[in-house]
């Protein structure tokens, strides 16, 4: 399979943490579907200290994987939010 396109698309969505809703990242999304997988390439801005942890709360939102052979945040089903 291809790798994604690391421009992107133009519209960015802000992602926050289901529980304490801290933003945690500003994202290129691309398509009208849920939250999945973030590449990491993709994320403009980034609020997090530690990669997959809440900064507010300390809970762990995503997992740090390999898609398409590109890095990327693999989300855990309902901890995220997105606007």
């Amino acid at each position: 399979m291809a790798k994604p396109n690391p421009k992107g698309p133009s519209r960015t969505v802000d992602i926050f943490c289901g529980k304490c809703k801290t933003q945690l990242f500003k994202y290129r999304k691309g398509g009208k579907g849920a939250l999945v997988k973030c590449f990491k390439e993709r994320i403009v801005n980034d609020y997090t200290t530690s990669p997959c942890i809440c900064p507010q709360c300390e809970s762990t939102f995503a997992r740090d994987t390999l898609v398409l052979g590109t890095p990327a945040f693999k989300m855990i089903g309902g901890k995220v939010t997105m606007k």
